[in-house]
């Protein structure tokens, strides 16, 4: 005889020893070894609940089940199936509004795991040894009738109730409800048990994967707590591509398809591209202006040779108007050079004009003279765009290999194992032309691709950058147009993401 109709004949032939003997041993054995392999192989947490309650209902001839999470001092709904209801075990876990059920003692689930017992009730309206109005509770709010109930609670290695296990309604082989047999118990524990394990690692894991997400947000608060010209970057580009991914996805688009895990792979990278800035010389990654913080000594420099002009002429009235002239000087470069400091872009008349006064000799506090511009100076106040000298522009390129280095010692598995990549690669260029490894097209996936027009994007058109006004996007869309043109940045996807509308402002 087939073992399904062993089954049957076990369910429809009453509770004789042979099956009772028959369920408990061989029978079960192959089960458990049929889940332990389904365990093994069922990436899917969710599916797993579902299997293992199906296959401990299907033991149990029973009519609903449920598993329960422990959380704190109360136990929530994960998987619920009641076969009467006609509906798929997913839909009805899915859409099971039921409240937690408290840690009390009005509820069978929870007496298992206050007491950390089995449990196995005939009939819960006429149980005198527990009081389980909490059952009566959800009955009328489902609409259901309980009766024989079989609960036991779901242990971790260290012994510790993490989770129930409850089935419910046993039924005779005319679908009448009947009591949970004593024989049920064993293997039903033994299903648990694999529950729990599986319970166990994933709670594991998803503490792992909420600590490296804490993780991300702390590096991410921190960079915009030290560089308020910043703070918005990150966030906004992660806005877009989170945006950008579900319009793929409503599209249905074949060519790049993002599960929910390959999603949030994506969008940490984005949160962490960045993280090398946190060894960037604040002074140059915050530089609001050609001079920056050169910019009160030279200040104080100008200030000085000038009172030091006045004084020569009070000392020397026969020097007054050569004084006088000096000053005048002084004052033209002062106000020439402070006009320069701020401006976007600096024309070459412009420039070739404060190179003039660079040789304006100035007399120090000591009486010593000196070039009104020194060799920094003068290269930070002539750069024709921006603020950042070559040297500085280095300074701040080197956070992508800084960001690379840091998240390779991080050690990324599974889903995230590409992270370090995507993020240390976002300045990269198609053409091989980006940095820091002068990539090309045929290294650089798809993430890395979006990542860096994202990025350009947002770094045009922010409206927190103190050295330049934001960009209109159709202005932007033209600079990346011109990349694209030039062969740095795929023109496919930048065509995709200005279709997407993610770019637009809420």
């Amino acid at each position: 005889m087939s073992e399904g109709g062993k089954r049957r004949d076990y369910i429809e032939g009453g509770m004789t020893t042979d099956n009772i003997a028959f369920l408990s041993g061989g029978y079960s054995v192959d089960r458990l070894i049929k889940i332990a392999l389904d365990l093994s192989a069922e990436k899917n947490f969710d599916m797993l609940m579902q299997k293992i309650l199906l296959e401990a209902m299907d033991v149990c001839h029973c009519d609903a089940g449920t598993v329960y999470v422990l959380e704190e001092d109360h136990l929530n709904f994960h998987t619920v199936y009641t076969r009467s209801l006609g509906i798929p075990m997913a839909d009805q876990s899915r859409n099971a509004d039921l409240p937690p059920v408290p840690l009390g003692r009005k509820n069978v689930c929870a007496c298992a795991a206050i007491d950390n017992k089995k449990i196995n009730i005939a009939d819960v309206y006429e149980s005198k040894e527990y009081d389980f109005s909490g059952a009566q509770k959800y009955d009328s709010i489902t609409g259901y009738r309980t009766g024989s109930m079989l609960v036991i609670p779901m242990n971790d290695e260290k012994g510790e109730i993490i989770g129930v296990l409850q089935l419910i309604n046993c039924l005779d082989k005319d679908g009448k409800i009947m009591p949970f047999d004593a024989a049920y118990e064993q293997i039903v524990s033994a299903l648990a048990s694999l529950a729990a394990v599986s319970l166990n690692n994933h709670k594991l894991a998803q503490e792992v994967n909420d600590l490296l997400h804490s993780f991300v947000e702390v590096m991410v608060d921190a960079i915009d707590a030290r560089s308020a010209y910043n703070a918005n970057h990150t966030r906004s580009m992660v806005k877009y591509a989170d945006k950008f991914v579900e319009w793929l996805r409503s599209t249905g688009n074949t060519e790049w398809e993002f599960t929910d895990d390959s999603k949030d792979a994506f969008l940490m990278s984005i949160w962490l591209h960045d993280i090398g800035k946190l060894i960037v010389p604040l002074e140059v990654l915050d530089k609001p202006d050609r001079l920056g913080t050169l910019k009160n000594g030279l200040k104080s420099k100008i200030e000085i040779a000038a009172l030091k002009e006045k004084v020569e002429s009070l000392e020397h009235p026969e020097n007054k108007a050569a004084c006088d002239e000096k000053i005048e000087k002084l004052k033209e470069a002062w106000e020439t050079i402070e006009a320069a400091n701020g401006a976007g872009f600096l024309p070459d008349e412009k420039l070739e004009k404060i190179k003039s006064f660079a040789n304006i000799r100035c007399r120090t506090a000591n009486d010593e003279v000196e070039n009104l511009l020194n060799e920094k100076e003068l290269e930070a106040i002539t750069i024709q765009k921006g603020t950042l000298t070559d040297g500085e522009r280095k300074q701040v390129q080197s956070h992508v290999v800084y960001t690379a280095r840091m998240l390779d010692k991080m050690d990324f598995h599974g889903i995230y194992k590409d992270v370090p990549f995507w993020s240390g690669s976002h300045h990269e260029f198609l053409n091989g032309k980006g940095y820091p490894n002068h990539l090309d097209a045929e290294k650089l996936p798809n993430q890395s691709r979006l990542l860096t027009i994202i990025d350009v994007y947002d770094a045009l058109t922010a409206e927190d950058r103190p050295y330049k006004p934001p960009m209109p996007p159709e202005k932007a869309f033209g600079i990346l147009e011109n990349m694209r043109d030039d062969g740095q940045i795929d023109g496919h996807l930048l065509d995709l993401f200005k279709e997407s509308g993610a770019w637009k402002k809420d």
